[in-house]
């Protein structure tokens, strides 16, 4: 599955806003896409609840996994961008 790793770009990290924000980007792309922190298992993209336990915060590396490449670059974006400062 291809994947790209980016850094959490929102300031809180990836909490219930951001976490939400992606959930949902996920539910409309009808994607499976996957994150995941070094040494942690892969969590589904499309639950805000699973993404929190990831306990990613700001600058911490996530790699996104999807064999959809639009689905992949939009959540590479979301996990980038500053979700709080919208």
């Amino acid at each position: 599955m291809p994947s790209t790793t980016v850094a959490v770009g929102s300031a809180v990290g990836l909490h219930a806003r951001p976490a939400t924000i992606i959930a949902e980007a996920v539910a409309e792309l009808g994607a499976d896409v996957t994150l995941a922190v070094e040494g942690e298992d892969p969590v589904d993209a499309g639950s805000a609840l699973l993404i929190m336990t990831l306990g990613a915060e700001k600058g911490t590396e996530v790699t996104v996994s999807s064999d959809d490449d639009a689905a992949l670059a939009k959540v590479v974006e979301l996990v980038a961008a500053d979700l709080d400062a919208e």
